[in-house]
């Protein structure tokens, strides 16, 4: 069974599409600004979070000390007792 489309079916999907469209474009430019004002307040609740438990955090070092948080690394590869120093004089 095989049917034929009409030109009529085929009007009515594009009038369909375009409304759904032109619809989802109108109630984006109203809800829009009250998404990105949501989103906005949200992510200042959490920046405000890091930037408030950070504060609170007491200091481990007292203000003006020096603190060096890495030591540096030791060079294993050389060997100070490999070989020894010669002093030479040159000759003419």
């Amino acid at each position: 069974m095989l049917q034929a489309a009409s030109f009529t079916g085929f009007l009515r999907t594009v009038l369909i599409i375009l409304l759904v469209y032109y619809g989802i474009k109108m109630l984006s430019r109203i809800f829009a600004p009250y998404m990105v004002r949501y989103m906005s307040k949200k992510m200042q609740e959490r920046f405000g979070g890091q930037f408030q438990q950070q504060n609170q955090s007491e200091p481990k070092y007292k203000e003006g000390e020096t603190v060096i948080d890495k030591m540096p690394k030791q060079d294993t590869s050389s060997n100070k007792d490999v070989g020894e120093y010669i002093d030479y004089e040159e000759i003419d």
